[in-house]
């Protein structure tokens, strides 16, 4: 199971997302996280749902703005509950995995220029190694895997590039420089935990999210160019800098050109994680600021997300992303389905295309599904109902959809088996 701490815990952050959801036309419908699903108080009874479900591991974020709420200054109490979360875990069978950047930083750090900065890149990364650093020492003891940043492309495009994430800027230069320094980022702190008491044994890894952009009319010309600049800006390039220690991006069409060699880079993946949800046709348009626009197939299942089911793609980005030579987690897979009359569908066909790979020879380890819970889903607020157990926001009651019995019976076979379900 996986989750992300903005998402859930509800409680005060003071991070750059709060601040984005105070501008007007930001957030679908004007929401807020607010309480969220309030985890951070609740973690006992959703703990116990995971129990229920028989999933083995839980994969969760820690937020950045409750540790270190001003530049040094550390919060013991908020350090402490997230060690009180990762030993109810334990006790209860479930191993913690814990990311240290999903999505969210504390507004200081935004204000200082984030990681996109050039004038500042250098010092700011070194304030997240610092943070990182605090707390892989404080549960190093309970914690055998972490994520050190969740789907870098991802911020760097909705930040940067489309504008619906903060910091809201439409700038495609900006963009690949901010996918540049999330992967400098991530490779500064490999380096410095691996250097760490309990780092040589602790798995550490990055958390890479593909999408797949096909061309809507395979017969154009313009919409095979699509389709490959916007691989090569979401996929293409993160991929190959993994590898080689260089991050390269070039689109003259967008204006972008940005070569780096990326010191400690190559060998940075202990694992890497794969976040795969589905696929996008693009078809030329001049008129768009990224100069392409998604489109929609009369064929589609669709989800409640502009996308739709796309069980293949999984088994495709599986073999995409084996290129790395590292041990792989699917660390997200799940659909927004609000009737709940596609989720067991959609977990059937997913889980079978997973199967194939495996099949096939691939390393995985492991599979966590999003999520365990309704939650506010960034820029769509509490619109998207990703959980497998349904949320009231009015109550916080927590109620297990029909759709998730296809996960629950996966994951009794595979015990059966003699194996985990994660």
């Amino acid at each position: 199971m996986a989750s992300s701490a903005h998402q859930v815990e509800g409680g005060c952050n003071n991070n750059q997302w709060s601040r984005f959801e105070e501008e007007p036309g930001r957030i679908r419908g004007g929401e807020r996280a607010g309480a969220a699903c309030e985890h951070w108080q609740r973690y006992p009874q959703d703990i116990a749902l995971i129990t229920a479900l028989g999933a083995r591991a839980y994969r969760f974020s820690v937020e950045w703005s409750k540790i270190e709420p001003r530049p040094g200054e550390w919060d013991e109490a908020a350090i402490e509950h997230y060690r009180a979360l990762c030993a109810a875990l334990r006790a209860a069978g479930i191993a913690p995995v814990v990311t240290l950047h999903h999505f969210t930083h504390p507004q200081w750090f935004e204000e200082m220029g984030g990681f996109v900065d050039q004038g500042r890149r250098e010092a700011n990364i070194a304030r997240f190694v610092g943070f990182a650093s605090r707390i892989f020492s404080e549960l190093d003891p309970l914690v055998a895997m972490w994520c050190t940043i969740n789907e870098p492309e991802v911020v760097a495009m909705e930040g940067y590039l489309r504008g619906t994430f903060p910091p809201g800027e439409r700038d495609p230069q900006r963009a690949a420089e901010a996918l540049a320094g999330l992967l400098q980022a991530h490779a500064a702190v490999y380096q410095a935990l691996k250097r760490l008491p309990g780092g040589a044994k602790a798995k550490i890894g990055l958390v890479k999210n593909i999408f797949h952009f096909d061309p809507q009319r395979r017969w154009h010309v313009g919409d095979w160019a699509a389709a490959r600049a916007a691989h090569r800006f979401f996929n293409g390039a993160a991929l190959e800098a993994l590898q080689s220690g260089r991050f390269k991006m070039r689109i003259p069409g967008l204006g972008v050109a940005v070569d780096r060699v990326i010191e400690g880079l190559v060998g940075s993946l202990d694992f890497i994680g794969l976040n795969y949800y589905s696929q996008i046709h693009l078809r030329l348009d001049l008129r768009a600021p990224e100069r392409a626009v998604p489109c929609a197939r009369p064929e589609d299942v669709p989800t409640d997300m502009p996308y739709a089911i796309y069980a293949e793609g999984l088994y495709r980005a599986l073999h995409q992303i084996s290129a790395l030579g590292a041990p792989i987690y699917v660390t997200e897979n799940g659909i927004a389905d609000k009737a709940d009359d596609r989720r067991a569908l959609f977990i059937r066909r997913y889980l079978y295309a997973l199967s194939r790979a495996v099949r096939d020879g691939l390393d995985v380890r492991g599979y966590f599904y999003w999520s365990l819970l309704d939650n506010f889903e960034w820029a769509e607020g509490f619109s998207m109902r990703f959980g497998l157990y349904e949320v009231d926001f009015t109550t916080q009651e927590r109620r297990l959809r029909a759709g998730a019995r296809p996960f629950i019976e996966a994951i009794r076979r595979s015990s059966g088996e003699g194996e985990r379900a994660r």
